[in-house]
């Protein structure tokens, strides 16, 4: 997948991400919940999926689980994180602040401004998953008004 970036807002990328032939829910009828969009899945890709489920449900155990924009989403006050799964990898999206302040931890994988790929064929790092999902937990409460759940 191509970097996310220049002035386009994150719902319009998402929305051309959701459009996209190359996500892994692109079948006639759309999921309504976390639970459809995993079992629409590939049988491979269901496990990584569960396990990013779960654990950003422990770094935000009282968000909302929802879809936005066709990919399963958390949101406690704004939207903190998004994930889709793709042929090759497993998108995290947790907005271009979160992925700036970890960029470190993120370089070994294929980060742009607003998204990370994590490759199927290797284990999901559930530990900085947690840690940007808990990050944009406390963002979410100081600061972020842009990201308003609608």
């Amino acid at each position: 997948m191509a970097a996310l970036s220049g002035s386009r807002s994150f719902a319009a990328r998402a929305a051309s991400i959701e459009s996209s032939s190359t996500t892994m829910n692109s079948k006639k009828t759309r999921p309504t919940n976390i639970t459809e969009y995993i079992n629409k899945a590939p049988r491979t890709t269901r496990g990584k999926l569960r396990e990013m489920r779960a654990c950003i449900r422990t770094a935000a155990p009282r968000a909302k689980e929802s879809l936005k924009w066709g990919m399963p989403a958390f949101s406690y006050k704004r939207i903190l994180v998004t994930f889709a799964a793709f042929e090759h990898h497993i998108g995290f999206f947790p907005t271009p602040p979160a992925v700036k302040a970890f960029a470190e931890d993120l370089s070994k994988y294929d980060p742009a401004s607003a998204s990370i790929q994590f490759p199927l064929e290797k284990a999901l790092p559930l530990g900085l998953i947690r840690t940007i999902t808990e990050f944009r937990v406390r963002e979410s409460l100081e600061k972020d008004g842009k990201w308003r759940e609608s």
